[in-house]
């Protein structure tokens, strides 16, 4: 099914802003939030009695299969692969995925990228967990597309198979609103300016990137999810029970919390 064309659909943003979004901490904290993902799942791998988190132990001719939608240049979809998981990698920004074919080539990886929206690609009844991390949601024009897209996850989950989401939940974006910031990063003095929109149903960034030759700028808005908001969606579309967190050591969703994380189980 064709969409129409989006602000997200515009391949030159995600590659202009890519060095501000996946920065070197981006990076480092990949073990730590795939140590998450294991451990909510169920489905933990490696051998912790051996003292390496990364020493994946042998599951036959596959391990449990993962689906890291919005995977982008394959931080977690990679991890999730050198843990034993059979993993598929969905992204929409074609540039990101020939890195991450790159990557995986590079390491002997056997990870199966794909090019599609996320409203539109689903396997029934494939997937023993599903993962949409790094803020990766509420990106469509239509409140009714994020449902489609849950939709999507509920029917490729195996039963009792697990979706697992991070995003910037709407009590964090208020407790810490700014109305704008600067600071370097990448070899760019970045501007970075936010306003409420729909009474807190969204919010709309202003990204402006400079450095002594250039000037890139970028406008876009997300739509905003409570965490009873996010809980109630996720029952809707048919997952028998949501978890909610506030960081990847399972903390509670409280005044304290740095993201939210819903597991939900089918």
């Amino acid at each position: 099914m064709a969409y129409k064309q989006e602000w997200f659909n515009d391949e030159c943003f995600w590659e202009q802003f890519a060095p501000i979004m996946f920065d070197t901490q981006r990076w480092a904290e990949v073990p730590s939030v795939v140590d998450g993902i294991t451990r909510l799942s169920n489905l933990k791998l490696y051998d912790e009695q051996s003292g390496d988190t990364h020493e994946a132990i042998p599951q036959g001719d596959a391990g449990p299969r993962a689906l890291d939608l919005c995977c982008g240049f394959g931080r977690i979809t990679l991890e999730l692969a050198r843990r034993g998981f059979a993993v598929t990698g969905v992204d929409i920004t074609e540039s990101y995925l020939q890195t991450a074919r790159e990557d995986a080539a590079y390491e002997n990886l056997a990870i199966e990228f794909i090019r599609a929206d996320t409203r539109s690609f689903r396997r029934p009844q494939i997937f023993d967990v599903v993962t949409n991390i790094y803020n990766s949601f509420g990106y469509f024009e239509h409140p009714g597309d994020d449902r489609l897209m849950i939709q999507n996850v509920f029917e490729s989950l195996k039963p009792e198979g697990v979706f697992i989401i991070e995003i910037l939940g709407k009590e964090i974006a208020v407790r810490d609103f700014v109305e704008r910031e600067w600071f370097t990063r990448a070899g760019f003095m970045v501007l970075t300016e936010y306003t409420p929109v729909d009474s807190w149903g969204g919010l709309k960034n202003r990204w402006i990137l400079i450095n002594h030759e250039t000037q890139i700028e970028r406008t876009f808005t997300q739509r905003l999810y409570a965490a009873s908001e996010l809980r109630s969606l996720l029952m809707e579309t048919g997952f028998a029970t949501v978890e909610l967190y506030g960081n990847w050591d399972e903390s509670p969703y409280d005044n304290r919390a740095a993201m939210l994380i819903a597991v939900a189980r089918k």
